[in-house]
């Protein structure tokens, strides 16, 4: 009887999986809005980059020119450019331009901050439960979705409301990649892989060793089977025609030069010479595996000669930023710090999940060997394996790493819990079940770091992160557009909020094209009350806004007692700085500065 009664609903998972799916989506969607919806009436983007996003698409929609990605309201008059392209920009300003005559503009933005992120989850859980559909079982990608969802806590957060900016569509991007290293049917695993590595490298190069790593499995699959020849064929052509495609649609004025930080002319020649390359590869496709690979070591070799011959300026840091700036800023950003520099309450909910996917890769594909399905989980094991090895280069590749992870604890979790739930024993089944299902998911690292109050924070630390959450709200930037619009000097990291929240102008924000601009902040903080001042005034900045306690400020405390800030902070106010009166409990300290002292 219950067999009988289980048929539908098997049948229901195998043949409807991508419309199920799809409503598993929606439901998600729909909860996280209602989760999120008092962040998003506040327009909580709480990343300068979610910030800088709106900006973007705000001048997008008020006539900036397509292929011009200047952000004048930082570092003016000239601005600077961003490096992005706005591929990312397109879901966000059409669902301003669809909601705002029915809701206003204002409620429009918060509303499209809200619902953009949401959009690429379903790409990605589409991906995922393919994936799992091909490896795992037919009727396995529910409990990968759940896996995602729940255990994924980086890579969700990708996706939640207001996070605008691009790294849920290159994850998403990524889901595809490993979908389609994964399909049985080559040509169109190919050019599933080659289209969303093309995808991803047009909204930006955060995923490129990704993209890399892909071409490099399907190389291998290749040189191991040469019966592979379409899917590497299909991969090449898609990987070059898409980057073409993409630059030619999407690249800035300032990206049609020879730069190393995004999809510009030099990583363009790359994805066409490796796609022609790989296409001729495939096409001679010799019989024996050792002419095989050492045609596919040579055409690696000659990409990476021919890069380092015609690109010797981006043989080092793809940014090109100054030692200082590098010294003083990009090094310390925490997110591209390996994950073992960071605490253990953060690493470890990290980490987690990745150990698990990887153990989980490795038994199915002992298990599935001699089996078509042993390949699949190779390229997978490949894929995840790499994934959490970048987490020992940068911390960032956490959400990447958790995604890539979710196939093989789905395939671990096929294994135990099918056993704990027939176990005679009811407290196998009951309590088994659940510590089963904790452990696998990796949800328990989420817990034990929550009940065990494991390397709590310090006092000063949650001074600073309360100081660093409330400078940037509404109720606190909101008062200063009774002033007139005008240049205000203040930290990086709270320019692209500034000009997001309110009418005026800041001098930086954190990206590496602003990087002189970055530096004159540092030096006018770090220096003397009168290098200061003429810094600001070579920058037009007429009110200095500090945020007392913000993160930022505690550096330039520390690497310059005595400097003009920590004289701030101590209340050594020169005679040429008026503070103008903020509402009552306001966090923020607002100056005029006045030149003719």
């Amino acid at each position: 009887m219950q067999q009988a009664s289980d048929r539908p609903l098997v049948r229901a998972l195998d043949q409807h999986w991508v419309r199920l799916t799809l409503l598993a989506w929606l439901a998600v969607g729909i909860w996280f809005l209602f989760d999120r919806w008092n962040a998003i009436q506040w327009l909580s983007l709480g990343d300068t980059d979610d910030n800088m996003r709106l900006a973007q698409v705000r001048a997008l929609l008020n006539g900036q020119g397509w292929y011009d990605l200047r952000q004048y309201k930082l570092n003016p008059p000239g601005g600077f450019d961003i490096h992005w392209s706005r591929i990312v920009d397109l879901p966000i300003a059409g669902l301003i331009l669809l909601l705002q005559p029915f809701v206003g503009v204002a409620q429009a933005e918060r509303l499209a901050c809200g619902i953009a992120p949401i959009l690429p989850l379903a790409i990605a859980m589409l991906g995922i439960a393919a994936t799992v559909r091909r490896l795992v079982s037919t009727v396995a990608w529910p409990l990968a979705l759940i896996f995602l969802v729940i255990g994924c806590t980086s890579t969700i957060l990708m996706f939640m409301p207001d996070r605008i900016d691009h790294h849920g569509w290159q994850l998403a991007m990524l889901s595809l990649t490993v979908a389609g290293l994964s399909d049985p049917k080559g040509a169109r695993g190919g050019a599933i892989v080659g289209l969303a590595s093309a995808v991803s490298l047009t909204i930006g190069l955060e995923l490129l060793p990704y993209a890399a790593m892909a071409g490099a499995i399907i190389a291998l699959r290749w040189v191991w089977d040469r019966a592979d020849a379409p899917r590497m064929t299909v991969y090449a052509l898609t990987l070059a025609g898409g980057s073409a495609l993409g630059f030619a649609l999407f690249a800035s004025n300032a990206n049609q030069v020879l730069r190393c930080d995004a999809l510009t002319p030099v990583w363009l020649s790359v994805m066409v010479a490796a796609g022609a390359l790989l296409f001729l590869l495939g096409r001679f496709n010799p019989e024996r595996r050792w002419l095989r690979l050492a045609l596919a070591v040579a055409a690696g070799v000659a990409i990476v000669i021919g890069f380092a011959l015609l690109f010797p300026q981006c043989l080092g840091r793809p940014e090109q930023v100054s030692p200082e700036l590098a010294r003083n800023w990009l090094d310390n950003v925490r997110e591209a710090r390996p994950i073992y520099k960071h605490a253990f309450r953060v690493a470890f909910p990290i980490v987690t999940l990745p150990v698990i996917g990887i153990i989980g890769c490795c038994i199915a594909a002992w298990r599935a060997r001699g089996t078509p399905a042993f390949h699949g989980w190779m390229t997978v094991l490949l894929f995840s394996g790499f994934a959490g090895a970048m987490l020992l280069w940068q911390a960032r590749a956490g959400p990447a790493a958790q995604l890539l992870a979710v196939p093989g604890a789905t395939a671990l979790g096929w294994i135990i819990l099918p056993w704990c739930l027939g176990h005679r024993l009811i407290a196998v089944r009951v309590f088994g079940t659940v510590i089963a299902f904790m452990a696998v998911s990796g949800t328990f690292s989420y817990y034990a770091i929550q009940w065990f109050k494991i390397d709590q924070p310090s006092k000063r630390v949650q001074v600073v992160n309360t100081a660093s959450g409330r400078c940037p709200t509404i109720p606190a930037l909101a008062p200063l557009d009774k002033l007139p619009a005008q240049t205000i000097f203040t930290f990086v990291d709270l320019g692209p909020r500034l000009i997001t929240i309110t009418h005026h102008r800041a001098i930086a924000g954190p990206y590496h094209r602003n990087g002189d601009a970055i530096l004159d902040v540092q030096h006018a903080f770090k220096g003397t009350p009168e290098n200061f001042r003429a810094i600001a005034k070579r920058h037009g900045a007429t009110l200095l806004l500090i945020c007392p306690n913000m993160s930022e400020s505690t550096i330039y405390r520390a690497r310059a007692p005595g400097g003009f800030y920590d004289q701030l902070a101590h209340n050594k106010v020169p005679a040429w700085l008026e503070q103008i009166p903020l509402p009552k409990k306001s966090p923020l300290r607002l100056f005029r500065i006045d030149y003719t002292k």
